[in-house]
């Protein structure tokens, strides 16, 4: 079988060989009587074609001899090998219909009928479907467009983004050095680094600072507008917003003495109050008319006491210069960060520190400038000043001794409202129980084992409604 697969692959190769000998069936000269020309060892003498073309004189006789046998096989033969001239192999192109235009004498040059020239011959004409027709990729183009359109706004909303966050530190890093021993350290080495504002976001910087006393460090957010997404831009116009810069103070525990209080514009006092723990159970809104404030600010206090040291004459001056640039400030320590937005109650308490939180508005309306984060600098003065009001600030005994009650008594409500969850949690553990013992009942197949399961069951279910019996203490 090997044998046999080889040799029809060497007489495959050997067709191809002579195949691409003549790879375009050139033209051969087709020469009928080479077989003849070959050498007569015996005669020594070589047979060529004019030899066979003019036969010597012998050849009619011997012809004349083979006639009789072969005389009908010969005519035969001379009917069905008749071979055609070259100039009858070109006939059929000489039908001068086909070439009416074209002038045999000079060759190129078309005729003439009736003193004018005919027409030269045209190119066809190409279907529309195969043409290149640009109205048929509008919407690719339109693609196009708005992907180029996104891709430069992103570039420049992320050029602007880093502009005013550097602007904001180039204006306060004098101020900052000045509070802090170690501003803008990212925690990545083994010592401090100085001057690092931390990209979180193409939209969101931040800065830490440590290293002053009362305080566990302070972190400047820069929450600036998503000037990098051509969407949110577009929504703006709808909406307007403005950038924002929110500090976060942590102070060191027992260096804040028990209060919470807060002053914020209207609207966001409503959302503070509704969404922010430690504000919606220890305090109550008040007026400003009191105080020398803005009417468009509302004051959340726990104690009174705490709301007229805060607000002296000195920071009653800044909020009514800034009125509407300072959105809130927060004061807290009970500070837990917003509700949870689960319907169910946590069970346990939650983590509080005490936090100073200021938010401020970039002015600009949106389009803010590098020179209006520097005009920002009395606002961070705002914040070491309130700090250092806190840290020395210290509530009267009576007023300490209301804070604590009403923290007790926020403790002993979630306490309660946790042991409810929990009971809840344990009835809903029982029913299922129970529904689990029931379907097992209905499925049983042997009548005396569902016998005695339903017997079980009522005797558990008369013991749990039997009153309890309350042991008595004998003396």
């Amino acid at each position: 079988m090997n044998r046999l697969l080889l040799l029809g692959l060497l007489c495959g190769l050997a067709v191809v060989l002579v195949k691409s000998a003549n790879p375009h069936d050139a033209f051969v000269e087709d020469n009928d009587f080479a077989e003849f020309e070959e050498f007569d060892e015996e005669e020594g003498t070589v047979i060529t074609e004019e030899a066979v073309k003019q036969p010597d004189a012998s050849q009619p006789q011997r012809e004349a001899e083979a006639e009789p046998a072969d005389a009908g096989f010969e005519d035969e033969e001379e009917e069905d090998g008749i071979i055609e001239s070259e100039d009858d192999e070109f006939e059929h192109l000489q039908d001068e219909e086909e070439f009416e235009n074209f002038d045999k004498e000079k060759g190129s040059s078309p005729k003439t009928k009736g003193g004018e020239k005919l027409p030269d011959l045209q190119m066809a004409k190409v279907p529309l479907h195969l043409r290149t027709n640009w109205d048929s990729f509008y919407l690719e183009m339109l693609m196009i467009a708005g992907l180029g359109v996104y891709f430069l706004n992103f570039l420049a909303g992320k050029t602007k983004n880093s502009r005013l966050a550097t602007a904001w530190l180039s204006a306060h890093k004098d101020l900052l050095e000045a509070n802090f021993a170690i501003v803008g350290d990212d925690g990545t080495g083994k010592e401090p680094n100085q001057g690092v504002l931390m990209k979180e976001s193409e939209n969101i910087y931040a800065l830490w600072c440590s290293g002053r006393s009362c305080v566990e460090g302070m972190l400047v957010e820069l929450k600036l507008l998503k000037r990098q997404d051509l969407v949110n831009v577009l929504l703006r116009v709808l909406k307007p917003a403005a950038d924002q810069i929110v500090v976060n103070v942590t102070m060191e525990d027992k260096k804040m003495d028990k209060f919470v209080f807060a002053v914020a514009l209207k609207k966001a006092a409503a959302r503070l109050h509704k969404d922010m723990y430690d504000l919606g159970q220890f305090t109550e809104k008040k007026n400003v008319d009191k105080y020398d404030l803005p009417p468009s600010y509302q004051i959340l206090s726990e104690t009174g006491e705490a709301t007229l040291a805060i607000l002296d004459k000195k920071v009653c001056q800044v909020l009514t210069k800034f009125d509407g640039l300072i959105e809130y400030i927060h004061l807290s320590d009970q500070f837990s960060g917003p509700k949870s937005t689960e319907d169910t109650q946590p069970t346990k308490l939650p983590t509080v520190k005490p936090c100073l939180i200021f938010c401020f508005t970039v002015p600009g309306k949106g389009k803010s400038r590098p020179a209006d984060m520097e005009s920002m600098r009395p606002l961070l003065q705002l914040v070491f000043y309130i700090t250092e009001k806190v840290s020395r600030f210290q509530l009267s005994r009576e007023a300490r001794l209301k804070g604590e009650k009403r923290r007790q008594k926020v403790e002993e409500q979630f306490m309660k409202a946790a042991h409810s969850q929990r009971q809840e949690a344990a009835q809903l553990r029982r029913e299922e129980k129970i529904r689990a013992d029931k379907e097992r009942l209905m499925a049983e197949e042997d009548p005396d084992k569902a016998r005695k399961l339903e017997e079980r069951e009522n005797r558990r279910e008369m013991k749990r409604k039997q009153p309890k019996m309350k042991m008595m203490k004998i003396n």
